[in-house]
C-alpha cells in the first residue's frame, strides 16, 4: 500500500523524511516501510507491504501536514580564505547528517555541515570573457554539412577531485564544511529549520576555524601509517591493522584517536586471536556514533572506545563463532578485503566472502594479499554521464593514477593485477601485494606469468580477456591425470567454425565431476561450462568414448603455457532453467507477426499465478519453492507444517511480508521489465551435434527435470539474449545457428527454445552478418599499464545500456519497429558494444542515432514521473524532432516527456495496475488473519513444542542459544549494511531473508538484481551454518541433543528479541529456530511411535 504525504518542504531529502516519520511509525508497531521523496518536490510516498498497516497509519495521521517555507540562501565558495568563483561544490541533500549554525552577534553567520559522503567538486570552463563568448557565437554560425548538427551543450565545467592540493589531502575523510552567509538576515531562515522535525538537527553553536599545522589531518594520517608499519605495533596482524586504518580512512575516527586506540588493541591481541580482535574493531565501526552537534564528546573518548572494544572481544569469544565459522567456510569461498575508489578517496571494506577464482585457489594461503577494487561515485553508484560536464580528470587523472600506482594499506602496497569479463562491466578489478612463496618474492607480474604464456598477444583487450579467464569465479575444481587431456579438430564449413567453444568428455570423466561437485544437486547435467589451463568453453558427454578422457578443440584454447590439471566448473544446468520473455524479444516477435493477444494471455496467466500464491498455505509454499526462497531454512515446508498444526502463517507479519516482498518483486518484474514466464519454453546451453545426424533447420533438445525427461518434437523457435536484430529469432538457417543469433557461439552461451505455437512468428528475417571486428593491435607485447588503460577506456566509453534503451524507444516510435533503419543501425552498434570488452573497439558515439525528447510510457522510471510529464499520442512527432533547448538549470538534464505506447509493450505495461493488483493479492491473507486461535505465532509454536516434547530438558543450552543468536544477527547486520545502495543505510531484514532488494521505483535496477543474487547466496550460507551448528553442536559432531538445542534456540529467539542500535528489532533467528525445532519434534514423535524413545 502506498500513501502520499503532501505539503512537505521542497528541500527535504529522502533520508530526512524517513527520520521524521520513523518514530511515529514505530509507535504504531510499524517497522517495515519505505520512503520515496523526490528532490525539490513537496510530497513523499510511504510504501507499506501490508495494507492493514497502512490503514493503521492513516487512521492516526491521516491529516498530518507540515507547513512553512524554507528560504533560498545565497552562498559564495571560498577555500583557504580566497574567493573561488570558478569552482562549484555540490552537496547531496541525503548526505547531510547534521547542521550547526553560527552566531550573528559574534559576526559568524555560518552553517557547518557534517556529511556522510564527500561532495562533488567542479571547475567552470564556460567562456567568461567577451572574446570567448564571441568565439562561441562564431562557431554557431559556421557552415555545416547537410543533416549535421552543431555539438549541443559544449563542456561548461569539469569534475575534479578537490578544490586544490591541500583540500585533496583531506577531502575523502574530513566531511565537515562551513558555509558563510553573504547576508546576515538569511540566518533567521536557517534557524527556522529547527521547527521542522524532518530537517537534520540544527544546533546554534559558535564554531571557529582553528588550524594547527602540527596536528592537521595529513600529519595525523602520517603518524598512523608509521604506527601501523613499524615500532611496537608491527606485530599486529594485517587483518587487525586493516581495520584500524579503515577507522581513520573511512572517516569513523580521527587518525590521532586511532593511534591512541592501538595500545588497547595491542593488549587485546595478546589475549585473543587476531580474527577475534579484527572482528571486534570491525564491529566497533558499526557502533561509533556519527560525530556532530548532537553527539556527546564522551561517546568518542578513548575510554569509551576502549571499553566498547573490550566488550566486543568478550562477546565474540563467548559466541565461539569466528574460529569455527572460518574453518567451516565452504571450499569455494574465500574472505576477501575490498576497496572502493571514488573521485575523492579510497575507502576500505571487508573482509567479505567471495567465490574463489583460479588465482585465489592457487594461492589459498595468501588470500589476504589480494584486494578487490571497485571504482564508483561517492554514493557507490557508477559515474554516470552529466550534461555539459567533462569527467576526463576523474578517469584519466584520478582513476588512472590509482591503477598505475599502489594502494597502500597497513604497509602493504597493492598494485593492479587484472580483471574478469564480468568484473570489467561491474567496474571492478583485482590488485595484489607482493608475498613470499617458494622462497621467492612474488609480484603481480609473476602471478600473471605463472598463469600461462601471454607474450605473443599484442591486443590489450584480448590479452586482458585471456588473463581474465583466471579471475572468473568458479564453484570448484577437479583434477584429471595428464594423459586424460586430448585434442580434437574443429568442424569448419563455408569459412565458419561450427564447433566454436565446445569439446567432449567420456562418461567416466563426467562421473568424477558429478561426484566432486554435483552429489547434492538435483540434476546431473551432461553439459558443463569449464575453465581448464588456457581453455574455456563447454564440454558435453559423448557416450561413445570408452576411455577416461576430455577432448578439447583449438577454438577452446585461448592461450598456452599452463600446466595445471584442474578442471574449474563455471556453470551447468544443475536445476531446470526457466525461460522468460523480455522487452527486446517481445518487440521482435511482435514485428515478426506474433499477435498482441499471445503476450497478453501469457502475462494474464503470470498475474493469476501471483494472485493464487496467497490464497492458501499450499499455494504459498509452492510459490516460495518455485522461487527458491528460504531454501536453507526450508521455508516452504515450514509454511505447510504450520498449517498442519493449526497455525496460519499469514497472520504473522514477518512471514507474510516475506511472501509479499517476493510477490511484489515478481509483479514489478512483469510490469516494468515484461519478464514473462513461458511454460512451453526452456533455457538451455548450446552445443554442436557431434554425431552429424541433424540436418539444417533441425535441433535436438532433451531436458531432464524432477518430473522426468522431455524430448521436444515438431517446430520450435530458437533465440538468445540480447536480441535486437529481427533476424535474432530463428527457425532455420544456412549458417551455423549460434552465429545467426546475436553473434553467439558454443562456449557457454544460453539459448531459448520456444515450443508454444502462439508465439511462432508469421514471418522471418535474414540474420545479421556483421564483419568481424579486429582487436586493437599495439604492435608489441602487452604490459600491465596497457590493460589498466583499457579498463579506464571501457569505464569511460561503455555505451551498451544507452544503445539498448534507445533501440527500445525508436522501435516503439517508428511504424517499422525493429526494421526501421535506425534500429538496424543500433543493432549493429550493440554488437560492437558487446564485443568492446574483447576487441577494445568502442562504439563511435557520433554514429548513434539522435535520441528523441519523448519516450513510450513503459520506459518511465515510475508512475509518478510518468504522470508529471505525460503528453498525448498525437504530440509525439512534435516532440520527437525538436532541438534541445537550454533548461533553467544549465547543468540539469533535459526533461523527458512520455506518451502512451499503442504497441504491445505499452498494452502490457498498462494492463497491470501494480498497486491495485498488489492490494487484491494481499486481501486473502488478511481475511485469514482472524482464524488463528493461538495468538502470537511464536508463542503458539512454543506451546506446541512444549506439549509434544514435554520431558525434554533444554535449559542447559540457553547460553549456547544466546551465543548462536548473537552470532547469526551479527552476520545479518553486516549483510544489511553491505548490500545497501548508499553508505550508512541498510536493507531490511525481510529483504535479506527473502533474497530480494526492493527497488524504490518500479523494477529492480541491474545493480539491485546483482546485489540480490550475491546477498541471497551469502545469507543462505549464514543460515546453513546456523542450522548446522544447532543440529551438530559446538563440536559439529554431536547430534544426539539436536532437539534440546533447537528448543533452547526457539525460546531465546522468541523471548529475547532485542532492538539493535542501528537496524531495530530482528526476528528471523526465531523463525530459523522454529523451523529446525519443528522438524526435530517431528523426528522425536516418530521415534516415540516406533518405541525408540529411549534414544532421547
Amino acid at each position: 500500500m502506498e500513501v502520499m504525504v503532501r505539503n512537505l518542504q521542497h528541500a527535504m531529502t529522502e533520508r530526512q523524511t524517513k527520520k521524521f516519520f520513523e518514530p511515529h511509525l514505530n509507535k504504531l508497531g510499524i517497522f517495515t516501510f519505505r520512503v520515496e521523496k523526490h528532490q525539490n518536490k513537496a510530497f513523499a510516498l510511504l510504501t507499506f507491504i501490508d495494507t492493514a498497516v497502512g490503514d493503521r497509519f492513516l487512521d492516526v495521521h491521516g491529516q498530518l501536514q507540515l507547513g512553512g517555507q524554507v528560504s533560498r540562501i545565497k552562498v559564495k565558495l571560498y577555500h583557504l580564505g580566497i574567493e573561488a568563483p570558478e569552482q562549484q561544490l555540490i552537496i547531496r541533500y541525503d548526505s547531510v547528517e547534521s547542521m550547526a549554525t553560527g552566531d550573528i552577534e559574534r559576526n559568524n553567520p555560518s552553517i557547518s555541515f557534517s556529511l556522510a559522503e564527500a561532495p562533488r567538486i567542479y571547475e567552470k570552463t564556460s567562456p567568461s570573457t567577451e572574446d570567448g563568448m564571441l568565439a562561441q557565437d562564431l562557431l554557431a554560425l559556421s557552415l555545416q554539412r547537410p543533416g549535421s548538427r552543431i555539438p549541443y551543450n559544449p563542456v561548461k565545467r569539469k569534475r575534479t577531485s578537490a578544490l586544490n592540493g591541500a583540500h585533496g589531502r583531506v577531502v575523502a575523510s574530513c566531511l565537515c564544511y562551513r558555509v558563510t552567509l553573504s547576508d546576515n538576515r538569511d540566518m533567521r531562515a536557517v534557524r527556522a529549520l529547527n521547527r521542522v522535525q524532518e530537517i537534520p538537527q540544527s544546533v546554534a553553536y559558535n564554531t571557529t576555524v582553528e588550524f594547527d599545522p602540527t596536528h592537521s589531518f595529513p600529519v595525523q594520517m602520517t603518524k598512523l601509517n608509521n604506527a601501523l608499519t613499524g615500532g611496537k605495533y608491527a606485530q599486529l596482524s594485517f587483518g587487525t591493522k586493516f581495520q584500524l586504518q579503515r577507522l581513520a580512512q573511512n572517516g569513523y575516527l580521527p587518525p590521532s584517536r586511532v593511534v591512541d586506540l592501538m595500545e588497547a588493541v595491542s593488549q587485546l591481541s595478546t589475549q585473543s586471536s587476531w580474527p577475534v580482535v579484527a572482528k571486534a574493531i570491525q564491529r566497533l565501526s558499526e557502533q561509533i556514533p556519527y560525530a556532530g552537534p548532537a553527539t556527546d564528546a564522551s561517546e568518542l573518548s578513548l575510554q569509551t572506545l576502549s571499553d566498547q572494544l573490550v566488550e566486543n572481544v568478550a562477546s565474540i569469544v563467548k559466541e565461539q563463532s569466528y574460529s569455527k565459522g572460518l574453518s567451516e567456510q565452504p571450499e569455494h569461498i574465500a574472505q576477501i578485503y575490498k576497496a572502493v575508489v571514488t573521485p575523492t578517496g579510497i575507502y576500505l571494506y571487508g573482509p567479505e566472502p567471495e567465490m574463489k577464482n583460479r588465482v585465489l585457489r592457487k594461492y589459498r594461503s595468501h588470500t589476504d594479499y589480494f584486494l578487490q577494487v571497485r571504482f564508483s561515485d561517492e554514493n557507490s553508484e557508477q559515474i554516470w554521464y552529466e550534461r555539459v560536464t567533462s569527467q576526463e580528470k576523474i578517469y584519466h587523472v584520478r582513476f588512472k593514477g590509482v591503477l598505475h600506482g599502489n594502494i597502500n594499506i597497513a604497509g602493504r602496497g597493492f598494485e593492479f593485477l587484472g580483471f574478469s569479463h564480468s568484473s570489467l562491466r561491474a567496474q571492478t578489478c583485482w590488485f595484489m601485494a607482493p608475498f613470499v612463496i617458494d622462497n621467492q618474492l612474488l609480484y603481480a607480474r609473476g602471478v600473471i606469468a605463472r598463469l600461462g604464456d601471454f607474450s605473443t598477444i599484442q591486443w590489450p583487450a584480448r590479452c586482458a580477456a585471456r588473463i581474465g579467464q583466471a579471475f572468473s569465479q568458479t564453484f570448484s575444481s577437479v583434477t584429471l591425470p595428464s594423459d586424460a587431456i586430448r585434442k580434437m579438430p574443429d568442424i569448419k564449413r563455408n569459412g565458419r567454425v561450427f564447433s566454436d567453444g565446445v569439446g567432449t568428455c567420456s562418461p567416466s570423466v563426467l562421473a568424477v565431476i558429478h561426484q566432486a561437485y554435483g552429489q547434492s544437486r538435483l540434476l546431473k547435467p551432461a553439459l558443463l561450462q569449464i575453465r581448464f589451463q588456457g581453455a574455456k568453453g563447454m564440454i558435453s558427454l559423448d557416450n561413445r568414448l570408452n576411455d577416461h578422457a576430455m577432448y578439447l578443440r583449438p577454438s577452446m584454447i585461448k592461450f598456452e603455457g599452463s600446466t595445471a590439471l584442474d578442471i574449474e566448473i563455471c556453470g551447468a544446468a544443475f536445476k531446470p532453467l526457466t525461460m522468460y520473455l523480455n522487452r527486446q524479444l517481445i518487440k521482435i516477435l511482435e514485428d515478426l507477426g506474433v499477435p498482441d493477444e499471445s503476450f497478453l494471455a501469457l502475462q494474464n496467466h503470470a498475474v493469476e499465478q501471483l494472485r493464487i500464491a496467497t490464497l492458501s498455505p499450499v499455494n504459498a509454499a509452492s510459490f516460495l519453492r518455485r522461487n527458491n526462497v528460504g531454501q536453507s531454512v526450508k521455508l516452504p515446508w515450514l509454511v505447510r507444517e504450520l498449517q498442519d498444526i493449526g497455525i496460519i502463517y499469514s497472520e504473522d507479519d514477518f512471514l507474510r511480508h516475506i511472501l509479499e516482498v517476493c510477490v511484489l518483486v515478481e509483479l514489478r518484474e512483469l510490469k516494468h521489465r515484461s519478464r514473462i514466464r513461458v511454460d512451453q519454453g526452456m533455457t538451455v546451453y548450446g552445443i554442436m551435434d557431434e554425431t552429424g545426424l541433424l540436418q539444417e533447420g533441425q535441433v535436438y533438445c532433451c531436458v531432464e527435470n524432477p518430473e522426468g525427461t522431455l524430448i521436444l518434437t515438431g517446430s520450435v523457435v530458437v533465440t538468445r539474449c540480447p536480441a535486437l536484430h529481427p533476424g535474432d529469432v530463428h527457425q532455420h538457417g544456412e549458417r551455423d545457428l549460434p552465429s545467426q543469433l546475436s553473434g553467439g557461439d558454443l562456449d557457454g552461451d544460453l539459448y531459448n527454445i520456444i515450443y508454444d505455437d502462439t508465439l511462432y512468428p508469421q514471418k522471418l528475417s535474414e540474420p545479421a552478418d556483421y564483419p568481424i571486428v579486429q582487436p586493437v593491435d599495439i604492435g608489441r607485447q602487452v604490459v600491465p599499464s596497457d590493460m589498466s588503460d583499457f579498463f579506464i577506456q571501457f569505464m569511460e566509453n561503455d555505451a551498451l545500456g544507452r544503445i539498448a534503451s534507445l533501440h527500445q524507444t525508436l522501435a516503439d516510435i517508428h511504424d517499422e519497429g525493429v526494421f526501421h533503419p535506425d534500429c538496424i543501425k543500433l543493432a549493429e552498434l550493440h554488437s560492437t558494444a558487446v564485443d568492446f570488452s574483447k576487441t577494445g573497439n568502442s562504439v563511435d558515439l557520433d554514429a548513434i542515432p539522435r535520441a528523441p525528447k519523448v519516450k513510450p510510457d513503459f520506459q518511465a522510471p515510475g508512475p509518478r514521473v510518468l504522470m508529471d510529464n505525460i503528453i498525448r499520442i498525437e504530440e509525439v512527432d512534435e516532440f520527437a524532432n525538436t532541438e534541445e533547448i537550454e533548461e533553467l538549470d544549465e547543468y540539469a538534464p533535459p526533461i523527458t516527456k512520455y506518451y502512451p505506447s499503442q504497441k504491445v509493450l505499452g498494452k502490457l505495461y498498462r494492463a497491470i495496475d501494480e498497486h491495485q493488483l498488489f492490494k487484491e493479492i494481499q486481501q486473502p491473507q488478511r481475511l485469514d488473519s482472524h482464524l488463528n486461535p493461538w495468538g502470537n505465532h511464536l508463542d503458539a509454536i512454543w506451546r506446541y513444542v512444549k506439549e509434544k516434547a514435554a520431558l525434554i530438558q533444554y535449559e542447559h543450552y540457553l547460553d549456547f542459544a544466546r551465543n548462536m543468536k548473537e552470532d547469526y544477527e551479527d552476520n545479518l547486520v553486516h549483510i544489511m549494511f553491505d548490500y545497501s545502495s548508499q553508505p550508512h543505510h541498510f536493507v531490511s531484514e525481510v529483504e535479506v531473508f527473502s533474497g530480494n532488494i526492493i527497488g524504490k521505483n518500479g523494477a529492480q535496477s541491474k545493480r539491485q538484481r546483482d546485489f540480490s543474487t550475491t546477498m541471497k547466496e551469502r545469507h543462505e550460507r549464514n543460515v546453513e551454518y546456523t542450522i548446522k551448528y544447532i543440529l551438530q553442536g559446538e563440536d559439529m559432531a554431536e547430534t544426539s541433543e539436536a532437539l534440546e538445542r533447537s528448543i533452547a534456540c526457539l525460546w531465546v529467539g522468541h523471548q529475547e528479541i532485542k532492538k539493535h542500535k542501528k537496524v531495530g528489532r530482528l526476528v528471523s533467528f526465531a523463525w530459523i529456530a522454529a523451523s529446525v525445532c519443528l522438524r526435530e519434534v517431528e523426528k522425536f514423535r516418530n521415534k516415540l511411535r516406533r518405541g525408540n524413545f529411549l534414544e532421547y
